[in-house]
């Protein structure tokens, strides 16, 4: 059993959770997941770390409230209990000092960005984010973004925030002031993480400059330790499986169109579950 000790509402249906587990506080890293399990008859889900700490033992999850597990975690508060949390599971982002490394989150994905946003920083590159949101309303962690890199670009479907539009265009206008400088080069990385549609279009844009690119997969898991399959991805022609091969690949690589297909197969079931709930 593991203890909520703080609960924050970031933003429209998305919860911020700090929980006591001092052993995957102790052993986390950037770009790694955790497995929950609300109570004894709860189904198990995927929540990407992020952020921890390691001497208060606790960890931080951030979820959107859009399935029937999600909902009933977010009426959870400090004070209850999750039943099972398996982690840290997935291998760790490839962090190490490469130059300028942009980092790209959409949606709830900014939250799963933000600490591999951090860790490419902490090795002494120049991080260049990138965050985008259908509104205002719906923008998370600007701040925190803001403090890890060195500068920050907004973009918001709307336009109700900063720049109207998507990270896309805020990424091709970065691409087209390298082209005119004399003084600046394209990013050593560009890591990405968000809706299967933006890490797909983000990927075509930078396969066009050559640029090598890294998407956080995020394909339905169910045991999250390679056995049951449902999380496999096609990735270079070849099968992997998200949980224990990923959740990072090679965004050239990556089969986004099976992946979008993949990611809807218990769609009816999941609405009769919510139906009856």
């Amino acid at each position: 059993m593991f203890k909520i000790i703080c609960k924050k509402e970031l933003a429209q249906e998305i919860t911020q959770i700090t929980v006591e587990v001092p052993l995957v506080a102790k052993k986390a890293k950037a770009g790694q997941f955790v497995v929950i399990i609300i109570d004894e008859r709860g189904e198990r889900i995927p929540l990407t770390l992020a952020d921890w700490d390691k001497d208060k033992g606790t960890i931080n999850l951030i979820f959107q409230q859009v399935g029937f597990t999600t909902e009933k975690l977010g009426r959870l508060n400090p004070g209850d209990y999750i039943e099972h949390i398996l982690g840290p599971l997935g291998h760790p982002t490839e962090v190490k000092k490469i130059g300028t490394v942009i980092c790209i989150g959409g949606g709830v994905g900014i939250a799963e960005v933000y600490p591999v946003s951090r860790a490419f920083k902490e090795a002494g590159n120049r991080v260049i984010g990138i965050i985008g949101s259908r509104s205002k309303e719906l923008l998370i962690l600007e701040d925190k973004m803001r403090e890890t890199c060195d500068e920050l670009f907004i973009t918001t479907d709307d336009g109700s925030y900063s720049r109207k539009g998507f990270v896309t265009d805020a990424l091709k206008d970065l691409f087209d002031v390298v082209e005119k400088s004399t003084h600046t080069k394209y990013p050593d990385l560009v890591y990405c993480i968000g809706p299967v549609p933006m890490m797909k279009a983000v990927s075509e844009l930078t396969k066009n400059y050559g640029i090598k690119t890294i998407v956080s997969l995020n394909p339905i898991m169910v045991d999250a330790t390679g056995m049951c399959g449902s999380c496999r991805c096609t990735v270079g022609g070849k099968t992997v499986f998200g949980c224990v091969d990923g959740p990072d690949f090679d965004a050239h690589q990556v089969d986004f169109e099976e992946l979008e297909k993949r990611l809807k197969l218990f769609k009816n079931q999941e609405d009769k579950i919510k139906g009856q709930s």
